[in-house]
Parts: C-alpha cells; structure tokens; sequence
C-alpha cells in the first residue's frame, strides 16, 4: 500500500468546512475532464492510488483510464462502497421497488417478491455479493487492490453486531476480486476488536485521525493507545479535523504516530496537493515515534 492515497470529496462537492466551499468545488469539477485533469496532477506529485466512492461519474473517469491503458500502466483505484446517496437518491426517484430491479442483478427481483422477508433473512449475505458485484463493474479491468466498505455500512452492522456481514464482505472480496478487503469507520478501536473477534487479523482500516477528536469515537487517547499496541493496517483520513486544524500541525501529528501505513487526504489546487505531499515527506523522513 502506498504511502500517500488520493482521495474524491473534493470532487463531489464534499466539504467539512463550509457550503460556500462545496459549491465552489461543485463549479470546479462540473465536467469530467476537470476530475481526471486534476487525478493527472496528484499523478505528477508521486500519487498513484485513487480512493474513491462509487458514484456515478467515477464510471466515466475509469472509461477514461481504461482508454489509455498505457497512461495509467500503474496507477491503482481503492473503490469504496456503497456510495449510499446513489441509493437514497434512487430509492426517493424510483421507489424501494424500482431500486433493486435497477441495482441488483439478475433475475433476484421477483425472488424476493415471491419469498418475502424470509427470502431477505435467509440470503442477506448473498444479497451483499450481488451488491458488491454490481457496484464493481464499473472498474472492470482496473487494478483495484484494496475494496473497502464505506462507514455508513461498518458502522451500522458495528452498532447492530452483526459480525458475520463484516466477515461475508471480507471473504467474498478476498475469493471473489482477489483483493485486500478494507473497512472505513468512526469508531476504529471497536472496530478491530469486532474484526478479531471474527477471526480476521492485521485487517486494513480507515479511520478519522486527528488531534481535535473529530469524529473520531472513543477519543485520541485510545486511538493513540490502539496504534501503539495492537495489530492493523492503519489509514488515516479526515486528519485536518475538517479544516481547523492548520495543515503543517495536522500532518506532523499524523506522521509521528506508529503504525500509520497510509495517509488519505483530498485536494483541489495543484499547490494544495504538491503542499502535502511534500509535507508528509518531510515529516516522514525526521520522524520519531512517540
């Protein structure tokens, strides 16, 4: 896993500072030659890992890749699954009904109407792999290493306990796509502890990592405890605590913690983004652990 990961909001109008700011970014990247002119910018600083939801246009950005094969030879696409505001946005549109014959494959539509609830409870698992194959195709012959599960989904089957889902999606990743399955969470001790529990060690999680606790559940000090003491591949995201955090004093807090194999972050601007990397690569190369 790289170092250093690219990631999206910033393309779709996510922002944690302000409204003015995410329609700003709603007018930068209203066509999708400004998403992959700036993907080709964070390429040029050394960035060749893409972590990205499944929304709609990402379809149309991996068209783009799979065009020039010989561009994009090593770069690298992390999909996060599944981009819920696709599915909120269908099932408001086309009803609970219209959403399913429209995202799940295969003739599963009128089983599930023929079976009901039970048909629901007896095959949730299978209902998840056909999700996940249908949020994949869209990177069809794309390296794609490392599939996550985004946090809306995590942390609800952390809340419900449902472990044996988490366990589904880890195993169907690794059979399925032969990839790494990842897990993004705001609640990254109980996490790990829950993905033990199933049996799943070292696994690749995505938490907030910051110095304000921003959303960061169960606090800094037991983030900080669980990066010294127990064993995970750890990515860290939302480190500027939603912008009030200045970026220099972000990111060498970030880089002086152990156990940190990666770094998330999204930017807009060619400085921006060249800024960070060269900032964590300077922290990188004097750090010491705490």
């Amino acid at each position: 896993m790289d170092r250093i990961l690219y990631g999206d909001n910033q393309f779709f109008a996510v922002s944690h500072i302000s409204d003015a700011k995410s329609m700003a970014q709603s007018i930068k990247f209203k066509t999708d030659e400004a998403i992959i002119n700036t993907i080709d910018t964070a390429r040029a600083s050394g960035l060749n890992t893409f972590m990205c939801t499944t929304h709609d246009r990402i379809a149309t950005i991996c068209d783009i890749i799979r065009a020039n094969p010989g561009k994009y030879e090593n770069f690298k696409i992390y999909p996060c699954m599944p981009y819920a505001h696709k599915y909120a946005n269908a099932v408001t549109e086309l009803g609970i009904q219209g959403t399913i014959k429209q995202y799940v494959p295969g003739n599963f539509f009128g089983t599930l109407f023929k079976g009901g609830m039970a048909f629901v409870s007896k095959d949730f698992l299978k209902i998840m792999e056909l999700l996940i194959d249908a949020e994949m195709k869209m990177f069809k012959g794309i390296n794609t290493p490392v599939i996550f599960l985004q946090n809306v989904i995590t942390d609800l089957l952390l809340g419900l306990g449902m472990v044996e889902v988490l366990k589904g999606f880890y195993d169907y990743i690794l059979k399925k796509y032969d990839a790494e399955p990842g897990f993004i969470t705001m609640n990254m001790p109980r996490l790990l502890t829950m993905l033990e529990t199933a049996g799943i060690t070292n696994p690749i999680i995505c938490f907030s990592m910051n110095k304000l606790n921003f959303r960061m559940s169960g606090g800094k000090g037991l983030y900080e405890e669980t990066l010294k003491t127990r064993k995970f591949r750890a990515i860290a995201m939302q480190v500027l605590g939603g912008g009030a955090i200045p970026p220099k004093e972000a990111l060498e807090y970030v880089c002086k913690l152990p156990n940190i194999e990666a770094i998330l972050f999204g930017a807009s601007s060619k400085a921006n983004i060249e800024n960070t990397v060269a900032t964590i690569h300077h922290f990188d190369s004097r750090k010491v652990n705490f």
